[in-house]
């Protein structure tokens, strides 16, 4: 599998590098591979390969001779198969799916543990690896997701909606109020800068890590506003003449299907980690 000694461990937990990596694997195939994946990872595993029983990250390991996994924040899944892989002497490629935090995604309760190879799927974040871990060797590789969700979204449509896609902050910047919902509040006060039509419905795409209901309260509170359903980000892009968020991979690929994409972090946030050019940013215009 793109040259890795076989048979592969597949480690997975978050959605962006899952995504990435199933892509690839739908391309590959996956005869030679030995899927363990857990989270939302898992979930979008079960809709690609559904007849592919997943496996422990014990039974991925045992016999493997490569290791490909992701580099998620929301557990310790991928960094525990990296150490397990270290410890029985398996080579380790890690792929990175964002532009943050390179040398941060290695690192649990003061352990580092460096993959040997890094995967990364644009000149930005090649750049940002060189230079965030330089003892790593690092790839640029295609990244087949992105380009597939863009095409199959379609051509803008003229008089669709807002899509927001929501992602956890992680923080509350100081504020009292996590950041994701300042961030929805600071978009629904200062859309029309940004020159989104004003009555254009809002629809809140929730990421892959929220839990049900999270946006259910915001929602009841705002007329004209209204969750989004679809299966994934083709669909929920098709009916979307504009696309705001934090700064998510979700944007680039919004940039990707020529949708005007807003980053729209209020000015308590941190500046937008996303190196995108085409991007707009909404404190700016306000």
């Amino acid at each position: 599998m793109m040259g890795l000694a076989a048979p592969v461990a597949v480690v997975a937990h978050d959605a962006g590098a899952a995504n990435i990596i199933q892509a690839w694997l739908q391309v590959e195939g996956i005869a030679d591979c030995r899927p363990a994946m857990a989270g939302p990872a898992g979930r979008i595993w079960a809709e690609n390969f559904p007849h592919a029983p997943l496996l422990t990250l014990e039974e991925a390991l045992v016999g493997a001779r490569s290791v490909l996994s992701g580099t998620g924040w929301a557990s310790d899944f991928e960094h525990r198969a990296r150490a397990s892989a270290r410890a029985r002497g398996i080579p380790s490629v890690a792929v990175i799916d964002h532009w943050v935090n390179y040398r941060e995604r290695f690192q649990r309760d003061g352990e580092e543990i460096l993959p040997d190879l890094v995967w990364v799927t644009d000149s930005d974040a090649l750049a940002e690896a060189r230079r965030a871990i330089p003892e790593v060797a690092a790839i640029e590789r295609p990244n087949l997701y992105l380009r597939s969700q863009a095409v199959a979204a379609g051509r803008r449509p003229t008089r669709g909606d807002l899509l927001f896609v929501a992602e956890p902050a992680r923080s509350d910047w100081g504020q009292g109020i996590p950041g994701e919902f300042q961030t929805l509040d600071y978009l629904a006060a200062h859309r029309d800068t940004a020159g989104i039509d004003p009555d254009a419905p809002l629809r809140i795409r929730p990421h892959p890590s929220d839990p049900a209901g999270k946006y259910d309260a915001w929602i009841a509170s705002h007329p004209g506003a209204c969750l989004d359903e679809s299966a994934d980000m083709a669909e929920a892009l098709r009916d979307a003449s504009w696309v705001a968020g934090l700064q998510s991979t979700a944007l680039v690929i919004a940039l990707e299907a020529g949708r005007p994409a807003i980053c729209a972090l209020p000015p308590a946030a941190p500046p937008c980690s996303l190196p995108q050019s085409g991007l707009l940013h909404l404190r700016q215009l306000v």
